[in-house]
């Protein structure tokens, strides 16, 4: 199953930023990924856990390969290995289906000081961070294909650094930039799954 993990995170990283970006910079002249001095330090904060679980789950395929980290005990199956398989195929065709449902609004990272259009269809009428859902898919597939602790830790730290990310950061951040749509958006749509997580508007005065 290594040599499938390793081949499927290749197929993700290509179609998720090689591909997408490519996608990008022909629609509009410009690749999307927003400059690091451009972001919130907020965000460079919150961004860390994400990247070290992006980086542990990536490496972590490698890593088992070469014997230098071990299977977890009780994970390491066949039926685990066919969910994660089909886990994996899920979140990356999810993954980049909804980054082109973005189409022109689509970043990597966050400039306050730009504006796109809000988007509220395709699958982001079911979740409003699709994109991050089906990461989330994709690396529980990974951890399952090459069960290590090392990858299970992946999963764990990605949920958490995408829950700072979009709570701390980009939803305040689409508040601001889009102020009533996006909220009336939100008081309908879950966070990461349908219905869950949906933001509460202000209490009405007297």
């Amino acid at each position: 199953m290594v040599g499938w993990a390793v081949a499927l995170m290749a197929v993700y990283v290509v179609l998720a930023f090689g591909v997408r970006v490519a996608v990008q910079l022909r629609r509009t002249g410009a690749t999307g990924i927003s400059s690091i001095r451009s972001m919130p330090r907020l965000e460079l904060l919150t961004g860390a856990p994400f990247a070290i679980a992006v980086i542990l789950g990536g490496i972590n395929p490698l890593l088992a390969l070469f014997d230098v980290v071990e299977s977890a005990d009780g994970i390491d199956s066949t039926p685990a290995h066919i969910a994660g398989f089909g886990l994996c195929a899920a979140g990356i065709v999810g993954t980049f289906l909804s980054q082109l449902a973005m189409g022109a609004s689509w970043r990597i990272g966050l400039d306050p000081a730009e504006r796109t259009e809000l988007v509220t269809g395709g699958p982001f009428s079911l979740s409003r961070n699709p994109i991050y859902t089906f990461m989330i898919v994709a690396w529980i597939g990974f951890a399952l294909l090459v069960p290590t602790w090392l990858a299970l830790a992946a999963v764990v730290l990605l949920f958490a650094g995408l829950e700072l990310q979009v709570r701390l950061v980009e939803e305040p951040h689409l508040l601001r930039a889009h102020g009533e749509p996006y909220r009336a958006y939100a008081t309908r749509v879950g966070r990461f799954v349908p219905r869950l997580g949906r933001i509460r508007r202000p209490p009405v005065g007297p």
